[in-house]
């Protein structure tokens, strides 16, 4: 188990708690998906840059996904998680979930209810 370090984001500069605080709750970053790593030089980011930083590397990858080349799409392929996160797996509309393209990609198929972000 790693220990509650308090770091500095080399992104926005925001003081931030990293770490597990247990082997039952890990760190905050765990939550989101293991999609890229920090260059060389950089350190952890803050919750809201690492967030952003995820989200424009998601969109990145959604943009570039035709509905052929959904089906084999890298998404699929990560660890499953139970646990979504608003503005990278969905967004709020007048009170209502919108599941975004990448929340669709990571179940790996369509479930043929007209989803709005469908990639498939």
């Amino acid at each position: 188990m790693n220990t509650i370090k308090v770091k500095c984001c080399s992104s926005c500069g925001i003081s931030f708690n990293c770490g597990d605080s247990s082997t039952d709750k890990k760190c905050w970053c765990n939550d989101f998906p293991p999609i890229f790593s920090l260059s060389e030089g950089a350190d952890c980011l803050c919750p809201e840059c690492f967030k952003n930083s995820c989200s424009l590397k998601i969109d990145e990858y959604v943009s570039t996904i035709t509905p052929e080349k959904a089906l084999d799409n890298k998404a699929k392929d990560l660890p499953k998680t139970t646990h979504l996160i608003e503005g990278i797996d969905y967004y709020l509309e007048n009170g209502n979930y919108v599941f975004k393209a990448w929340f669709h990609l990571k179940r790996g198929s369509c479930c043929g209810n007209g989803c709005r972000h469908c990639p498939y």
